[in-house]
């Protein structure tokens, strides 16, 4: 199998999890159903919580937002008052969660939610995080050969975090060297790579990429960050176009910095 050659400038390496790192399945048929199943449960439990409160919060304030947006969303917006009836209150949230995840959304209120639902998940051994067979030796060879590695994921850092401190592999959280989210700004946009950069202290030119999503790819080219596009199982297909202007791997193991043994 043929090795992918990245820059000897390469200083750090900047992976997805979705489709890189992780099955796309793991997200799609574990972890999503396990909130639609979850979710009223959840928030009745731990309604009057206060991390469930602020969960409530930012949700509502992403309703707000979308609304002055004129966005499409539930007709009824989020209302945590006490003059609320509590299961139509709760309702309401569940109606506007699931809305979120039919669209695709990755809004940091539905992602913080989403944590904090599989960390009780992942605590209580009904979770386990599923990474790829070559991932973990390469981290090791990568950090063995001196770079640093970093996440970069929609999901929120608590999520990022669950996923590799109870994976199937055991936690492997000491293998990174940092996570970044939506907070950092989102994926598809060329300024969050140049802010990623700047918070790790190095230029764009010294990162390298693994992503399966080509606007990603984009992106992240545009900000002078180097790229390489993840196929693996289930992936979105690329166009003949995309193949041929992206260095591709189907394997961590393929990739090699230059001058590294």
């Amino acid at each position: 199998m043929a090795t992918v050659s990245i820059p000897a400038c390469t200083s750090a390496v900047l992976l997805d999890i979705e489709g890189t790192t992780t099955p796309i399945t793991f997200v799609k048929d574990v972890l999503f159903p396990y909130i639609r199943e979850h979710l009223e449960d959840y928030l009745s439990t731990h309604w009057e919580e206060d991390e469930c409160k602020q969960d409530v919060h930012l949700l509502k304030k992403q309703v707000e937002e979308d609304i002055k947006q004129n966005r499409a969303c539930p007709v009824h917006t989020l209302d945590q008052t006490v003059h609320t009836d509590e299961e139509k209150a709760i309702r309401e949230v569940v109606d506007n969660v699931l809305w979120q995840m039919a669209a695709d959304r990755k809004t940091t209120a539905l992602k913080q939610l989403q944590g904090h639902m599989w960390r009780a998940a992942y605590a209580a051994g009904g979770i386990k995080g599923e990474v790829y067979q070559d991932v973990v030796p390469a981290l090791k060879r990568w950090r063995r050969q001196g770079l640093k590695v970093y996440i970069y994921s929609s999901g929120s850092v608590e999520a990022q975090k669950l996923l590799f401190g109870y994976s199937v592999e055991g936690d492997v959280l000491d293998l990174f060297d940092g996570h970044f989210d939506t907070n950092i700004g989102a994926k598809v946009e060329g300024k969050s790579y140049e802010r990623i950069a700047e918070r790790i202290g190095c230029q764009p030119e010294e990162i390298t990429f693994l992503t399966d999503v080509t606007r990603e790819a984009k992106a992240a080219e545009d900000a002078g960050v180097n790229v390489v596009v993840v196929v693996r199982p289930g992936n979105l297909e690329l166009t003949d176009e995309e193949r041929a202007h992206y260095s591709l791997i189907t394997s961590f193991s393929q990739l090699e910095v230059m001058g590294s043994a």
